[in-house]
């Protein structure tokens, strides 16, 4: 059984220096009410990051020397568990492991008839359901309004966009080069496309984009792009944290505008969130996002990173943009 621990907490970026390789024979004997699963599928995702710091934050930190957990999608090899039977996929929060014991809690059954494995990970897993619910309970959204999306080509990003066009708005993308640029546009159709690494005045680049105005923000990296968008907010606006990853890996307090100017004098809403926050809508939103799906009205990226040994450098990855769409580690 191959595992891999958290060896340190990472200073600024994380390296793979920072996580440890545990090799082992070990016996997995299951008792009653207990599954032995087979690891098939990892998500890596940035919000991994904030649980590597011994700070107080929505989840408890990762402990050092012990695995390290994520989304994931498991096949039963072995059960005494009444529900779940060999053959069976399951996908929850799982240790980064080749192998592991479990008695199901907090596990869903997935099908693979339905949809790829993979996609339990992403567009029907938490990346789907934290856009849905992020754009549809916070951002309100109503036909002919406008959306700006930054990270656009991620995950969570490019999900947000095709919603928001389901949904009636324009949507105007974020991303880190041309070739994304094109992918929002032709893939997800998206509106507009911004590549911030080449456009020297994004403030003025999303007045342009959006002569109009912006009447919803969906917010997943922070920082200097995210302050741009402040200046052309309408009243009322809809602000939606989702996350911050340009400032993930900062060892000193960042430098930005202050937004209580923008807030007070357009009356906007700016709000952040986990998507366990509406834990109780998960059913009809996963069922609203697989319709659409089976309808083609969705579509998704992922970047799959083959082996075990490489999901540490699958994870730092994202902090360079090497990913389109979801990334994953196939075992």
């Amino acid at each position: 059984m191959k595992t891999i621990l958290l060896k340190n907490r990472p200073k600024g970026k994380p390296s793979v220096s920072d996580f440890e390789f545990v090799e082992e024979d070990v016996a997995l004997d299951i008792t009653d009410g207990e599954v032995l699963l087979e690891t098939v599928y990892v998500s890596v995702d940035p919000y991994l990051r904030g649980r590597m710091n011994d700070s107080k934050s929505y989840v408890p930190p990762f402990e050092l020397n012990k695995p390290v957990q994520s989304g994931i999608v498991a096949k039963v090899v072995a059960s005494k568990h009444n529900e779940h039977k060999e053959g069976d996929y399951l996908s929850g929060m799982l240790d980064w492991k080749t192998q592991q014991v479990s008695t199901g809690e907090g596990l869903n059954k997935v099908d693979p008839n339905k949809a790829p494995l993979s996609a339990y990970l992403g567009i029907l897993g938490m990346t789907g359901l934290t856009a849905y619910l992020g754009l549809t309970e916070i951002g309100k959204p109503k036909a002919g309004e406008t959306l700006v999306v930054s990270g656009a080509a991620g995950a969570v990003g490019s999900v947000v966009g095709q919603i928001g066009k389901i949904l009636g708005l324009k949507v105007i993308g974020i991303a880190g080069s041309d070739e994304k640029v094109d992918l929002l546009k032709t893939k997800f159709g998206f509106d507009e496309g911004i590549n911030y690494n080449t456009t020297e005045d994004m403030t003025a680049a999303i007045k342009e984009a959006a002569p109009d105005g912006v009447d919803i923000y969906f917010d997943n990296v922070g920082g200097p792009i995210s302050d741009a968008v402040l200046f052309s907010i309408n009243r009322f606006a809809r602000i939606i944290i989702c996350g911050a990853i340009s400032v993930y890996n900062n060892t000193e307090l960042p430098k930005s505008v202050s937004v209580q100017p923008f807030l007070v004098k357009n009356s906007a809403l700016m709000q952040g969130f986990i998507v366990s926050n509406y834990a109780e809508k998960f059913p009809e939103a996963i069922k609203q996002l697989a319709t659409w799906l089976g309808e083609e009205k969705l579509t998704y990226s992922e970047t799959i990173v083959e082996g075990f040994d490489n999901i540490p450098q699958a994870f730092i990855d994202l902090f360079d943009g090497k990913n389109k769409g979801k990334m994953v580690v196939k075992i």
